[in-house]
C-alpha cells in the first residue's frame, strides 16, 4: 500500500484530537451518529477507535490522489473507520431462510422456531448477532411473507392444546384458536419492537440500526402480523415513547393495499394512522417504473429499501432484488465545493465533476479489492450462515470476492441546491432553470455509475447521500476557506443530495413534483420528506393526500415529518412548546422531542450534532 505523507494540522482538522474528546465535550466529535452515547466510557473507546483507524487508514491504505481529494474537501470516504476491517456497509437478511435452517451465533445453534413468539424472538437476536459483521444497517425485506409461516404454526399450535381441553358444546375451535394466535402475535411483536430498542450491539450503548419491510402478504396470517406489527408501533414502549427502532417500510402497490376494495387497504390505512402518530411507517412505492420493472409478483421481486434510503436492487452478477445481499460501501462528492472553484463556468464544473467522480469509482474499486480478499471466517455469521446470497458455501480461508460481487458500490452527492446556487444564482426550488442544470448534473452523475457498471461488472450505482454529521463536516470546512458566501456557505450545513432546502418556502405537491425526477435517476437509494405541522393525527386525510401524491408522481419512497413530543415527567403527548400543557414542566431535559434526521428517529436533539441540530431548526413547513 502507498504511505501518504502525514498532515498533522489537516488530519487534526479532519477528525479532532483526543485532546478535544478527552478533555472537552466538542458535540460534533461526540455525537456524529445520534444514535450513539458519546459521553460513555464504551462510547468514548469506540471514538478513539474510530479516530485511530481514520488516521491509519488515510496513511496507508488510500492512494494518495483520493487521500489529497479528501483532506481538500472534494469527496468524503464513509464509514472510513471501518475501511481496515473490510467490513461492508449493510444487507437485506433473508430472514426466513435463517429461522427454516436454524443459526448459529457463535455460543450455540438456534433451532427453527415452533411459534410467532419464538420466530420473532430469534428474528431480533438475528439482528443483534449481525450488527458487528458490518457497519451500517440491516433490513429484513419481506417481514409479514418471512413470518406468517409462524403465525400459522402458532395457530396449529392453540388447536392442538384446545383440542385437549373440555370445551362446552358448540364452541367453535378454528375461532377460538384464532383469537388465541391473535393475541399471541400482538405481543410477540410488542416484544420485538421493546428488543429492538434495548437490544444494545456496539459500544455507546448503540442499539441495531434495523429496518422492517411489509405489507403485501395478503393471506390471513401475514395480514395479522402486519396489523400487530403496526398496533405494537402505535402503542409505543413502556412509558408511551415512540419507539426509535425498526425503521418500518410500508410497501404500497395498487391491486394490494393502496385502493378501496384492495384486500390489505385497512392495513394503508392502519399505517397511515400509526405514521401520524409514531413518523413511521414510511412508504415505498412498488408501482414507481423504476420499482414495477422488476416486479413478477413474487415477494422476492418486491423492492426493499434500507430505512435511511439506501436502495439494492439491479444485479449483474447474479438475481435482480433486494435479497440477501446490501451495499458494500459508498462515497459521497461536495458539488458545492466544485460548483465554487468552477466561478459560474458550467462546462468547467462539468469537467471537474468527471474528474472527481473518475476518482470515487477509482476508489470503491480499491476499497472493493481489500472487502474482496478478506476471509469468511473474519466474518462468520454474515457469511457462514448465509446471510449473503452463496456465502454458507464458502470455506473458512476462501475469500469472499464472488459473494460481494452482488452488492452495490454507490457513488454519492451532498448539496446540489447549494452547488446551483454557486453556478447560477438559483437553487432548484426557485427555478425551473436550475431544476433543469440540477436533472442534468445527477443524471451526468448516473451515467457514469451506469458506464462503471459496465467497464468493471460490478454492481455501481448513485445513491442520495444521507449525509448526517458530513452535511456540517463539508459545509464547516469550505466556510473556513471562503468564508461565507451568502446563500452558499453561510450556513451551518449543506442539503443532503438532491433535496430542496428544508429552508425553502415551497408547497409539499411542489417539493414532490421537484424531488420525484431525481428518484428515477438515483438507483442506490433515494427518499422524499414532506414537513407538516400541528398534530397530524388529528388529520389522517391529508397525511392520506400526501401519500396519494407522492404515488401519483412516481416518488420510490417517501416520509412524512411532523412533531412528536413527549413530557417525561407526566408522559403527556402531543406538541409541547416552551412547558409541558399537562404539567408545566419547562426543563428541556424532561423533554422527548422525536425528529427525524436523516432517514431515522431520535428522542433527543441534544444528541445531534451542530450541523442537523441548525438544519432542523431552519425547517419550514409544507402546506
Amino acid at each position: 500500500m502507498v504511505t501518504v505523507s502525514d498532515d498533522k494540522k489537516v488530519l487534526d482538522e479532519l477528525y479532532g484530537s483526543f485532546d478535544k474528546l478527552i478533555f472537552t465535550k466538542e458535540q460534533d466529535l461526540i455525537q456524529e451518529n445520534a444514535n450513539v452515547d458519546g459521553l460513555s466510557p464504551m462510547g468514548k473507546i469506540s471514538i478513539f477507535a474510530s479516530e485511530s483507524s481514520k488516521r491509519y487508514t488515510m496513511e496507508k491504505l488510500l492512494l494518495p490522489e483520493v487521500a489529497e481529494a479528501m483532506k481538500n474537501n472534494f469527496i468524503h470516504i464513509h464509514d472510513l473507520d471501518y475501511y481496515a476491517t473490510g467490513s461492508t456497509t449493510c444487507t437485506q437478511i433473508p430472514l426466513n431462510k435463517l429461522l427454516a435452517n436454524g443459526f448459529d451465533t457463535g455460543h450455540g445453534t438456534m433451532r427453527e422456531p415452533q411459534s410467532i413468539s419464538s420466530a420473532l424472538a430469534l428474528a431480533a437476536i438475528i439482528f443483534q448477532a449481525n450488527q458487528n459483521q458490518q457497519h451500517g444497517g440491516q433490513s429484513f425485506p419481506k417481514f409479514d411473507f418471512d413470518l406468517a409461516p409462524y403465525v400459522r404454526k402458532s395457530h396449529k399450535k392453540h388447536i392442538k392444546a384446545l383440542s385437549n381441553l373440555p370445551l362446552q358444546d358448540g364452541v367453535d375451535l378454528d375461532k377460538l384458536a384464532w383469537e388465541m394466535t391473535e393475541k399471541e402475535t400482538y405481543q410477540a411483536c410488542e416484544a420485538f419492537v421493546h428488543n429492538l430498542n434495548s437490544m444494545h450491539s456496539r459500544g455507546g450503548g448503540q442499539v441495531a440500526f434495523t429496518s422492517i419491510n411489509y405489507g403485501t402478504d395478503t393471506s390471513r396470517e401475514g395480514r395479522l402480523l402486519i396489523k400487530s406489527v403496526l398496533r405494537a408501533t402505535m402503542s409505543g414502549l413502556g412509558n408511551n415513547e415512540t419507539p426509535i427502532f425498526p425503521i418500518h417500510c410500508f410497501k404500497v402497490k395498487e391491486g394490494v393495499n393502496f385502493n378501496e376494495g384492495d384486500p390489505n387497504y385497512d392495513l394503508f390505512k392502519i399505517a397511515i394512522e400509526t405514521t401520524s402518530k409514531r413518523l413511521f411507517p414510511n412508504f415505498v412505492f412498488l408501482d414507481a417504473p423504476f420499482n414495477a420493472q422488476y416486479y413478477d409478483g413474487t415477494p422476492e421481486s418486491e423492492v426493499a429499501m434500507m430505512g435511511c434510503r439506501t436502495r439494492t436492487m439491479g444485479n449483474v452478477n447474479g438475481p435482480e432484488n433486494s435479497m440477501a445481499r446490501g451495499n458494500l460501501s459508498f462515497t459521497s462528492i461536495n458539488l458545492v465545493k466544485i460548483a465554487i472553484e468552477s466561478h459560474g463556468n458550467i462546462d468547467f464544473f462539468f469537467e471537474e465533476l468527471d474528474k472527481y467522480s473518475d476518482l470515487v469509482i477509482k476508489q470503491l474499486l480499491e476499497r472493493f479489492e481489500f472487502q474482496a480478499n478478506r476471509k469468511a471466517n473474519e466474518f462468520k455469521f454474515l457469511y457462514s450462515e448465509g446471510v449473503w446470497n452463496g456465502a454458507e458455501k464458502l470455506a473458512a480461508t476462501d475469500n469472499v470476492r464472488e459473494i460481494l460481487k452482488q452488492g452495490t458500490l454507490a457513488i454519492g452527492f451532498v448539496g446540489l441546491a447549494e452547488s446551483l446556487k454557486a453556478l447560477i444564482g438559483l437553487h432548484h426550488g426557485e427555478s425551473d432553470t436550475a431544476c433543469n442544470l440540477g436533472y442534468k448534473i445527477v443524471k451526468f452523475l448516473r451515467e457514469k455509475a451506469d458506464k462503471a457498471c459496465d467497464e468493471y461488472s460490478l454492481n455501481f450505482s448513485l445513491i442520495a447521500t444521507p449525509a448526517e454529521s458530513l452535511a456540517g463536516k463539508l459545509a464547516r470546512r469550505d466556510q473556513a476557506h471562503y468564508g461565507k458566501i451568502a446563500e452558499i456557505t453561510d450556513r451551518q450545513y449543506y442539503t443532503n443530495s438532491y433535496h430542496v432546502p428544508v429552508y425553502h418556502n415551497v408547497k409539499a405537491i411542489d417539493k414532490i413534483k421537484i424531488e420525484a425526477p431525481f428518484h428515477a435517476l438515483c438507483n442506490g437509494g433515494h427518499i422524499t420528506y414532506i414537513e407538516l405541522d400541528g398534530n397530524a393525527s388529528k388529520n389522517l386525510e391529508a397525511l392520506e393526500m400526501i401519500i396519494r401524491t407522492m404515488g401519483h408522481y412516481n416518488i420510490g419512497y417517501g416520509s412524512i415529518n411532523h412533531p412528536v413530543d413527549r413530557c417525561d415527567d407526566c408522559g403527556h403527548q402531543g406538541i409541547i412548546y416552551n412547558e409541558c400543557p399537562k404539567c408545566g414542566n419547562d426543563d428541556q431535559e424532561k423533554i422527548d422531542r422525536i425528529r427525524r434526521i436523516t432517514g431515522y428517529l431520535t428522542g433527543s436533539l441534544n444528541r445531534w450534532n451542530s450541523g442537523k441540530k441548525a438544519e432542523e431548526l431552519d425547517r419550514v413547513k409544507h402546506c
